[in-house]
């Protein structure tokens, strides 16, 4: 049986104009925002990257709808800020980086990861009594690079999730969700910040072999 580390499979709705985001080996890639609809009527916007020669070939562009599968990716993005003592903060960037593309016949979301607990989990209870479990997981890939992902549980996976430990190795089935919540800002304020996760709903614990 193919194993696949790192799978994502999302069909919906390019929500903005792509934009020319980088290159490398004279290679394009343009990013943008995937809008995916919820059986509950609520929708994801996942930020997407795919080379030029997909978005021309296929004419992708604003209100196309096409279904992308491709690897989750992530990145730190340090934060361009005045205060020295702040120079190195940066936050985790999540991405869809497409690599093919199929033909839309109705929203879908799957992400498939196989990895490692690389941090404690966090184990929590909503103000409704929900329990949930945090857990950030180390996917390798190519030339001794990982990709970083944040996996939330929910209910009798979020207390399975509670008791992993760091190094175990764990792979996890689930969607890519985005969530918009407030942030405090130093002036006493406070702004929305959007996030991104995988919110799983089954997850297997790997032996390895001794």
């Amino acid at each position: 049986m193919e194993i696949f580390t790192n799978k994502i499979e999302i069909a919906g709705r390019i929500a903005e104009e792509l934009q020319l985001s980088h290159a490398v080996f004279d290679e394009k890639f343009y990013t943008g925002v995937l809008e995916i609809e919820r059986l509950s009527s609520r929708a994801d916007s996942i930020p997407i990257t795919l080379p030029e020669s997909l978005v021309t070939e296929y004419g992708l562009k604003k209100d196309s709808f096409v279904k992308l599968e491709g690897q989750l990716r992530s990145y730190n993005y340090y934060l361009k800020v005045t205060d020295l003592a702040q120079n190195r903060k940066s936050r985790l960037v999540i991405t869809a980086f497409c690599r093919g593309v199929m033909p839309f016949t109705e929203y879908s979301n799957s992400v498939m990861l196989d990895g490692y607990v690389c941090k404690p989990p966090v184990y929590r209870a909503t103000p409704f009594g929900k329990h949930i479990a945090d857990v950030l997981v180390a996917v390798n890939r190519n030339y001794g690079k990982s990709d970083y992902i944040p996996v939330i549980f929910w209910g009798e996976c979020a207390s399975q999730a509670a008791e992993l430990k760091v190094g175990e190795r764990i792979t996890v089935e689930g969607r890519l969700q985005s969530r918009d919540y407030e942030k405090k800002t130093a002036d006493g304020g406070s702004e929305t910040r959007r996030t991104y996760e995988v919110s799983g709903f089954k997850l297997t614990k790997i032996m390895l072999e001794k």
